[in-house]
């Protein structure tokens, strides 16, 4: 008898949303209580919460607040406790954070009907959400990120994942969040590299996709470099819009295929964030791997030495130090390593994302190392003369 094969298809619709505010656990916003109120079914729904030590020593009041908050709404939020754990880079390099995580998961008996509520910079929220990805095959997370970086960018996506092998984001899941919260309150203690960092996000997005944004971000520089909330308040809404809009309607949420227009500049950057042992932070690596990609755009006839200009001037006005980590002939190698380390990551075809004028991508799927390789030494020589 010849069996045939059994087929079938679905597609599963995920929906999650970004919410702003300012204040979320003031006892007079509702916001938070409202959106695990639409979610409750017939008893008080659990929360574990997680967050960033960094977070808790500039908000000593947070987890009061956070308990308080909870008290008053009990008929819909059941508090169980808190974990506070390190943030930056170094908490997805060990196994100990993802394990603390999943020990507050069983603990306190957080099911797949309950939530892991994070609250922190880009790094904590990628580790805590891959742990709460791998707890019962996933438990439901909200992020409330309190860095720019993390409320444009890392935190608005559907990726989570931990460093190993000596390579940046090597294990990870996707899995769309319930929810993320952006409270502008938290942006008001960073400290200024913090601050400044987050923009390199919104930078590239606007290089890759609205020239406009660009020169938004052009004509605010000093603005933001000074920390006038209104422009950041733009600059991060309509970052956070478009890489919802990419991740929605790109076609690849999930990342199927070789191209990955959201990670312009971005090779160079996770390299330079090993080979500095993260002392980088990730917006800082982003800012430095984008003015070394428009420097070789503009070396292969990309892109004019007036739009290369334009570009490197805007990111010096905002703050940003453009000089890239190297100097040895063999720390450049090292740095041209990471574009095949950039591939296997991805698999398939090497695709690096490029830009033909300002707004307007290019990818390509060869690099001449030779020529990438004058573009460090012309983005070092030129900002060691400054």
């Amino acid at each position: 008898m010849q069996l045939q094969p059994i087929k079938q298809s679905f597609k599963v619709q995920y929906d999650y949303q970004l919410y702003f505010t300012s204040g979320l656990f003031s006892l007079e916003n509702p916001l938070f209580e409202k959106l695990i109120a639409d979610y409750k079914d017939f008893e008080p729904v659990k929360l574990l919460f997680v967050i960033d030590d960094g977070v808790k020593n500039h908000h000593p009041a947070l987890i009061n607040q956070i308990s308080a908050y909870c008290e008053k709404h009990q008929q819909t939020i059941k508090y169980t406790s808190a974990l506070v754990l390190p943030g930056g880079e170094q908490v997805k390099n060990s196994d100990e954070a993802v394990e603390s995580v999943l020990k507050g998961v069983n603990d306190n008996k957080i099911c797949r009907h309950s939530f892991v509520v994070v609250i922190g910079g880009g790094a904590v929220i990628d580790m805590v959400g891959y742990a709460a990805a791998i707890a019962h095959r996933g438990v439901k997370l909200i992020r409330i990120p309190t860095t720019v970086l993390s409320q444009n960018d890392s935190a608005v996506g559907v990726k989570n994942s931990v460093n190993a092998f000596k390579k940046k984001n090597f294990l990870g899941t996707f899995a769309p969040p319930y929810a993320i919260i952006n409270d502008s309150n938290f942006l008001k203690t960073l400290e200024q590299r913090d601050w400044i960092s987050g923009i390199s996000e919104a930078i590239k997005v606007a290089l890759i996709k609205d020239k406009s944004f660009f020169e938004y971000i052009s004509d605010n520089a000093t603005k933001l470099k000074h920390r006038e909330m209104e422009p950041m308040q733009y600059v991060i809404y309509k970052c956070a819009e478009m890489h919802m809009q990419h991740i929605a309607q790109g076609g690849d949420p999930f990342e199927s295929g070789s191209s990955r227009p959201l990670d312009f500049g971005h090779w160079a950057a996770h390299k330079m964030e090993f080979m500095t042992n993260y002392e980088l932070r990730h917006g800082e690596a982003v800012a430095k791997g984008i003015a070394l990609d428009v420097t070789y755009a503009q070396l292969t006839g990309l892109i004019s030495e007036a739009d290369l200009q334009h570009i490197l001037d805007v990111m010096i006005s905002i703050g940003f130090d453009l000089t890239l980590p190297v100097e040895s002939s063999n720390e450049i190698q090292s740095l041209l390593d990471g574009i095949e380390e950039f591939r296997e990551h991805l698999g398939g075809q090497l695709t690096i994302t490029l830009i033909s004028d300002l707004g307007v991508k290019h990818d390509v799927h060869t690099i001449d190392m030779e020529l990438m390789a004058q573009a460090i030494l012309k983005l070092n020589h030129q900002f060691a003369l400054n």
